[in-house]
């Protein structure tokens, strides 16, 4: 390669993203000369602050086309799922309904969230049915069942299941738009669309979205969406809640309290310079995101056909066209998925999600997809980012083709795969 290359190479901006040095450059000032406490409204140095932090509520605002008085600063993503799902059960289980739909393969503060929500405990996680329905209580005595719907084998749900696990006390339906391991982008308008002829808010967790596919909460009909300062090259530790204000207005149950902040909705003192990299990182990335969506798709396609075209059984998990552009999930047969990480450790790639990363179970969402744990153990995420570039792929590539051969010649299994040998039939003894 003619290029240098800096090594290690990170390809992992699904778990975080670097900050990008226009975003550190709008916060710095914030840190230091402009250190007010946005709720101080008595002085020069709040009302500074708080201009800021209006700022960034009218910069986000623009980006999916809501109101500035829709959009409520959290610590980020998790926080604003646990906030979207515990405050409309809060807010309306005792009314309105109890009933929450949500996917095998949401994200786990999404998926935790509503298991705390009742007390079925593991029983209402990712079960062996489609539709499985978990009931129990909170601590203040209001009731939830959440249902946990099966997706398709490319990781989209079905609308006509969907519609069909709607019931006259279903409140919530919390979607993901783009999903954390695989990538896949749901049919969003449709879902929101669907929900509002039922009459059932829907909620949508957009951390993997926002800024890299086009998110319009009016015209998807979104009531509820969250935000991750950290996934769209700004700080971590900061999010934001989009909730909706008519048609219908959406109200929530605080989780916490203390003052009022945010229009009740979030007590705390606003970390100014975190809100302001965040308005910042919002605005650049769906300012760019056209040109940007390009360029990292063109890096994905050639990756994907860099890999297929020098390994076999590589397997693509999840839906390729409906797909964030720079998310490749792949599994690589015969070869473990931990072993291969380590074999290409110049390389920064995960074997799944972040926040399961620590776990030695396959990944719950490529299982959700019907993926056997065999090939789901050997998933690689490649997760290709706003600095990565051509000479980075190719190198990933060479790097990740020879990692997998030399790994599967110490593979009897895959020997006998390429004589033809049918793996189902061969007798094993021993232990």
């Amino acid at each position: 390669m003619s290029l240098k290359l800096e090594l290690p190479i990170y390809m992992d901006n699904h778990a975080t993203t670097p900050m990008d040095p226009r975003v550190l450059d709008a916060m710095l000032p914030y840190f230091t000369k402009k250190f007010g406490n946005p709720a101080s409204r008595n002085h020069a140095f709040g009302w500074e602050a708080e201009k800021a932090v209006e700022s960034a509520r009218e910069q986000i605002a623009r980006a999916i086309n809501a109101d500035p008085k829709e959009i409520i600063f959290t610590s980020g993503a998790t926080e604003s799922d646990n906030l979207a799902i515990e405050g409309a059960i809060g807010m309306y289980g005792a009314t309105k309904g109890r009933h929450i739909i949500t996917l095998k393969t949401e994200h786990k503060a999404v998926l935790d969230t509503c298991k705390h929500l009742t007390s079925a405990g593991a029983e209402g996680e990712q079960g062996d049915k489609a539709g499985q329905t978990a009931k129990g209580a909170l601590a203040k005595g209001v009731l939830a069942e959440v249902t946990f719907l099966d997706v398709e084998k490319n990781g989209l749900v079905d609308l006509k299941k969907l519609e069909a696990a709607m019931r006259p006390d279903t409140v919530l339906v919390a979607i993901m738009a783009a999903n954390n391991e695989i990538g896949v982008v749901q049919d969003i308008a449709a879902i929101g669309k669907l929900c509002h002829e039922r009459g059932v808010l829907f909620f949508t967790d957009a951390a993997q979205a926002v800024g890299k596919v086009a998110i319009d909460v009016k015209a998807m009909n979104i009531d509820i969406m969250s935000i991750s300062g950290h996934k769209v090259y700004g700080p971590k530790g900061v999010g934001a809640l989009y909730v909706r204000r008519k048609s219908p207005r959406v109200r929530l149950s605080p989780l916490i309290h203390g003052g009022g902040h945010e229009r009740g909705m979030r007590s705390g003192t606003l970390p100014t310079p975190l809100i302001v990299g965040l308005g910042a990182a919002v605005e650049l990335a769906v300012r760019e995101l056209p040109e940007e969506s390009r360029r990292l798709r063109a890096l994905r396609d050639r990756l994907w056909n860099g890999l297929r075209a020098k390994l076999d059984h590589i397997y693509l998990n999840g839906d390729y066209e409906n797909r964030l552009p720079g998310n490749l999930n792949v599994s690589f047969a015969y070869v473990e998925g931990e072993a291969l990480m380590m074999a290409i450790k110049d390389i920064a790639v995960s074997s799944g999600s972040a926040c399961t990363s620590a776990s030695l179970e396959p990944s719950y969402v490529l299982k959700a997809l019907g993926i056997g744990e065999d090939l789901a153990h050997t998933s690689i995420r490649y997760g290709i980012g706003r600095f990565n570039t051509e000479a980075e792929i190719d190198f990933t590539i060479d790097t990740t083709v020879k990692a997998v051969q030399r790994l599967r010649e110490m593979s009897p299994l895959y020997e006998m795969a390429k004589e033809g040998i049918d793996l189902k039939s061969v007798q094993w003894s021993g232990h």
